[in-house]
Formats: structure tokens, C-alpha cells, sequence
């Protein structure tokens, strides 16, 4: 076999007082395709900068074959100090590369080539460093969560690029289907070590729980062993002095092997509170209409959803699925058609952003609310440290503000938080981001056995294939249609999966090249003011408080001598009840409006 490209031996790194990595081994040859797979904070992203050149690991060698080239796709790009996107693609080119390819990559991942990489979204800029990335179609490419950011046509498109490419492939990615079509090795990488599988992905998991039962068993050997040797010390020593103090030694090293051994993570407990039951049928919409300044999102929609249903919405970004969802659940009206919601409905809403998590609260206050020590959860308290290490978080991490914390940190808490308020209606919206494959598979339990009805919007055809029970599809041009079954059933049924939106590229399938003195400046992208940026942000926490004064004023209306004790302020507090619900409607729809608006502009 020749030699590898790239090898990483006996990578150490400890970081503060937790050693991350504790040996790693990773080897890259020529037309490799590696998953690398591991729990949240296994420290994948940091092997992966370590492969890269950018982490000088403690310990250990990193060795690059001369004369190999690579590229990095990290999670946060960088793109100050370029004159524009196109100008930041090339960055990675060199003498001799297809100057076809960065048009290329720009219009498949629906960018602008002239765009200010100033005025950018998140997830434009993700999609920037994905071009950069593939452009060269260098020998050795890594891809830190490479689908993230990324609507079902572009994903798909994704697979067939990487898989025609030459290049050797390392991947980290939250996406199963992704990685079982396009790897044929894996590295776990657990408490420190990197394993290895001559496998692809689709083997891995029976492997890994394999390995952890052994482990076990191995384990459990162990401290009978510790047992034995202990009884021996206290009613088998003899005579034989120079015996004795060596199976005294052996103990010792029994013991501190145990002492040293670091058990698997720990999975997420989750627990959902579940509401009254609903009605038979939850949501009836008949002929459901809605268009936002002349375009037409929803038109003519009609679906009944019963009880214990897990619809499933797919489509490009920008086809409206967030409208679709707030017309069935009834937090905006229809211009046309009519929308009736079972009895007894109680909703719980996780947001594709986070928005209702504020930044600035800890994470003890996000979960209990604030004033308490306890979390009401499935019929019951818990307390909140409880809690918290039931969706891994240590305790010293109760005053973290959650704006410090990472990404599967907050989807953790978003989950923590919607999972503890009563519901019987679940809408999920990107629910998968940032969690890891261990997490994802006790959401996918949590959804199969949740009593209610559930309404996931997800690019993730794989969890959409566990969990849904029929797939509604954005067609285009506001038509919507509902397939029976999972993401694979929809294709079946259809023939095709998600259709990528129609972007209009000027003269895309020319070079692009760093631009020359132009006769006039390209007309500025539209994007969002500070006004409607600084709405957005602020109007969720609003809301939130609006809720807040809306519960506690029920809750003195609903007190029986309240009207016989003070009329006054009876009609006082019905009449600020009564404007309290109007200022809220008024909120969630400006900001209903701006997110419109935002997913139209940025396309994420």
C-alpha cells in the first residue's frame, strides 16, 4: 500500500484540566472517505484543526506527505480582507486550476459572486467557504459539518460533487444518510482515543455498540478480579513474603486502572410534559391561502391532521415553509380558506435559530423560568442541576449566560426548555442542528413514543424516515402536497426529491475573475436596516414577556372573588388582558413578517 498523505500519531492536547485528546491516531490516504464520528466536545473539530495545521497539538507528530495540498472547511469562516465572494473563492485557487470552477461552485450554492462578504448571513458565508474549499479539488479535503446551513436540493447536490471528486475526504457530520453514502472508513473518536472501522458509516454504530459492550463485560472482569485479590489480602496471605508484596503490587495496579478508567458520556434523558389530550382531529385547514406583498406563498392547501400524526415539511429555502407552519398552528390568518383547530390544543414551538432562548439569561434561568430552583417536567419536579445533567450539562454550568455557549449546547437547552412545558401539538423546526448521533436518537424515540402530534420541518432525510408519518412537500409557486410515509416514501411516490429554487445567476457559466476598474458598481443587495435586524432580535424576549402578563393577569381573572372583592380593578385588569392580546397578535405578526423577509433575503 503506498503511504499515507497525511498522518496524525499520537496526537495529544488537554485543555484546562480535561485531556481531549489522549493518543488520537489518524491516516489519510489517497482516495480515502473517513467519517469522523464522536459525541459533542469529543474534540472531532479539534482534531480536524490539528490535521489542518492550525492546532499545535501537546503531544505527538503530524506528518504531511511533501507536496500534498489540502483544504478546510471550518465551521466559522473568516472572510474579512476580500473585495467580494468571488474574490474570496479564487483565494484557494492556483496556476493551473479550472477557472470554470469557482462560477461553478458559486451558482450551485445559490451564491452572488459580487456580494460584500460584509453583508453576508451565516449561512451564505458557510456556503462561501464550501466553494473555497472544493474549488482547487485539492488531494486531501476536510469538512467540518460541511451540510449545516445547507436546504435538501443543495445537500443532494453535495453528495454527487464530493462523490465524483478524486480528492481523499475526512467528514464530520450530524447527517446520517450523508455519511452512509459517501464514506468507506470511520474513526470514533471516544474519551480521548481514535478508533478505527475498515468500514463506511452504515457499519458503524452496531460496531460501536459492540465495542462499548465489551468494554463493559471487560470492565465488570475487572472488579471481580479487584474482589478476589482483596480477599486474598485480608485471609490468604502466608509466609511467602516476596509472593505476598508482588500480588500486593498487582492489586495496587488493579486499583488504579479503575481509578483511571474514563466510561462512555453519558446519553441525554430526555422526558417530555405532556398536555390534555387533544381532540381526534388537531388541526382541519381547507383551501389555505396567503401571499406577503404580491408573491404567493401558500395557495389553495387543504389537509386534515388527527391526533398522534408526525407530519414532516420539506422543501428549498425561501418556499414557505415557516408560513405553512404558522397558518396550520394558527398564529397568522389566511388571506383565503379556513383554518380550525381541535379542542384543548397546547403548543410547543422549538425555533430554528434559538430565537426564544435569551443570550443573556444563565442557563439555570433559561430552564426554570427564573425564582426557583425546580423544573416541572413530565407531571412531576426535578430539580435543576438534576435537570441539567440530564441533558449533559455539569453543574458549575447553572450561571452560564447562554450566549456563551456552543451550538449543540443551545439546541440542548431549546429541548430542555420546549420538552418541560405541557403540549399535545410539537412543532420542531430544524429540531437536528448541532445535536450529535447519539442525541438524535433519543429525539427519534421521543417523537415515535410523544402521545401527540408532532410537525417537524427538516432537511435530514434520515430522521424524517424514522419519524414522519406522511411528508408535506413545497412544490413551487405556493402549492404544497402531502405524501404518505417518510423522506424516501415522498421520493418514491414523486419520483424526485426536493427540487432546487430557481436562482438567478448573471452570466454564471463565465470565469470569474478578480474584478477590473468596472463602468459602474453593481446595484447593492437588499438586505435587512438596523431597525428591522434590531426588531427581530428583540421582538421573541417581547413577546415572551407579553405572555408572561397575559398568564398572570388569567390568573387574577380566573380568582372568583376578585370581581365581588374589587370591581374596579376587575375591569381594570380585563381591559389591560384585552390590550395585552392585541399588542402580542401585533408582535408576532411584524415579526412574522421580518422573518419572511429575512429568509427571502439571506435564502437560510
Amino acid at each position: 500500500m503506498a503511504p499515507p498523505l497525511l498522518t496524525l500519531a499520537g496526537i495529544e492536547l488537554t485543555i484546562g484540566t480535561q485531556k481531549l485528546l489522549d493518543g488520537a491516531e489518524l491516516s489519510v490516504h489517497a482516495g480515502d472517505r473517513i467519517a469522523l464520528v464522536g459525541r459533542n466536545g469529543s474534540g472531532k473539530s479539534t482534531l480536524m484543526k490539528i490535521a489542518a495545521g492550525l492546532i499545535e497539538p501537546d503531544g505527538g507528530e503530524r506528518f504531511l506527505k511533501p507536496g500534498t495540498t489540502t483544504q478546510y472547511l471550518p465551521q466559522e469562516p473568516d472572510l474579512t480582507g476580500y473585495q467580494n465572494v468571488a474574490d474570496f473563492v479564487e483565494g484557494a485557487m492556483t496556476v493551473g486550476h479550472d477557472p470554470y470552477r469557482v462560477p461553478y461552485l458559486i451558482g450551485e450554492l445559490g451564491l452572488d459572486g459580487s456580494a460584500d462578504p460584509a453583508t453576508l448571513s451565516g449561512g451564505e458565508a458557510r456556503r462561501a467557504a464550501l466553494a473555497r474549499a472544493l474549488a482547487p479539488e485539492p488531494e486531501v479535503l476536510l469538512l467540518d459539518e460541511p451540510t449545516n446551513h445547507l436546504d435538501l436540493p443543495a445537500i443532494e447536490w453535495l453528495e454527487a460533487e464530493l462523490r465524483s471528486m478524486k480528492s481523499a475526504l475526512v467528514l464530520i457530520s450530524h447527517d446520517r444518510r450523508f455519511l452512509t453514502e459517501l464514506t468507506r472508513k470511520t474513526v470514533w473518536l471516544d474519551r480521548g482515543i481514535a478508533r478505527e472501522l475498515n468500514e463506511g458509516f452504515a457499519g458503524f454504530e452496531a460496531w460501536r455498540d459492540k465495542t462499548l459492550e465489551e468494554e463493559e463485560t471487560a470492565q465488570h472482569k475487572l472488579d471481580r478480579q479487584i474482589v478476589r485479590e482483596e480477599h486474598w489480602l485480608r485471609y490468604g496471605v502466608t509466609a511467602r513474603r516476596k509472593r505476598n508484596v508482588r500480588r500486593l503490587g498487582d492489586l495496587n495496579k488493579l486499583r488504579q486502572q479503575r481509578r483511571d478508567y474514563r466510561g462512555p458520556q453519558g446519553n441525554v434523558s430526555m422526558a417530555v410534559t405532556e398536555g390534555r389530550s387533544s381532540g381526534a382531529i388537531v388541526i382541519d385547514a381547507e383551501h389555505l391561502s396567503k401571499a406577503f406583498d404580491g408573491q404567493q406563498i401558500v395557495e389553495d392547501f387543504s389537509i386534515r391532521v388527527m391526533r398522534g400524526d408526525r407530519i414532516g415539511v420539506v422543501g428549498p429555502n425561501g418556499a414557505g415553509k415557516t408560513t405553512l407552519i404558522k397558518l396550520l398552528t394558527g398564529q397568522i390568518e389566511p388571506d383565503a380558506g379556513t383554518i380550525k383547530l381541535g379542542a384543548s390544543i397546547e403548543l410547543a414551538h422549538i425555533d430554528q435559530r434559538r430565537a426564544a432562548l435569551n443570550p443573556d439569561i444563565t442557563l439555570k434561568d433559561a430552564l426554570t423560568g427564573g425564582g426557583t430552583d425546580l423544573v416541572q417536567v413530565a407531571g412531576g419536579s426535578k430539580h435543576v442541576i438534576a435537570y441539567m445533567k440530564d441533558f449533559l450539562f455539569a453543574p458549575e454550568q447553572a450561571g452560564t449566560p447562554i450566549g456563551v455557549l456552543s451550538g449543540g449546547e443551545r439546541a440542548r437547552v431549546a429541548l430542555a426548555r420546549i420538552l418541560s412545558l405541557p403540549s399535545n401539538l410539537l412543532v420542531l423546526d430544524e429540531p437536528t442542528n448541532d445535536l450529535d448521533l447519539e442525541t438524535l436518537d433519543l429525539l427519534e424515540e421521543l417523537v415515535a413514543d410523544y402521545k401527540g402530534t408532532v410537525i417537524v420541518v427538516s432537511h435530514d432525510r434520515d430522521f424524517l424516515d424514522r419519524v414522519a408519518t406522511s411528508i408535506i412537500m413545497a412544490e413551487g409557486q405556493g402549492q404544497f402536497t402531502e405524501y404518505a410515509g417518510g423522506y424516501s416514501d415522498m421520493v418514491a411516490q414523486r419520483g424526485g426529491g426536493v427540487s432546487k429554487k430557481p436562482v438567478k445567476q448573471a452570466e454564471a457559466a463565465k470565469p470569474v475573475s478578480k474584478p477590473a476598474q468596472a463602468p459602474s458598481a453593481p446595484k447593492p443587495k437588499r438586505k435587512l436596516s438596523f431597525k428591522e435586524k434590531h426588531a427581530l432580535e428583540t421582538l421573541p424576549a417581547r413577546m415572551q414577556t407579553i405572555e408572561v402578563e397575559i398568564a398572570e393577569a388569567e390568573r387574577r381573572l380566573a380568582d372568583p372573588d376578585f370581581y365581588r372583592k374589587d370591581p374596579e380593578g376587575f375591569d381594570k385588569t380585563s381591559k389591560a388582558h384585552a390590550a395585552l392580546q392585541t399588542e402580542l397578535e401585533e408582535a408576532e405578526q411584524q415579526w412574522l413578517e421580518l422573518e419572511i423577509l429575512r429568509e427571502e433575503l439571506e435564502g437560510s
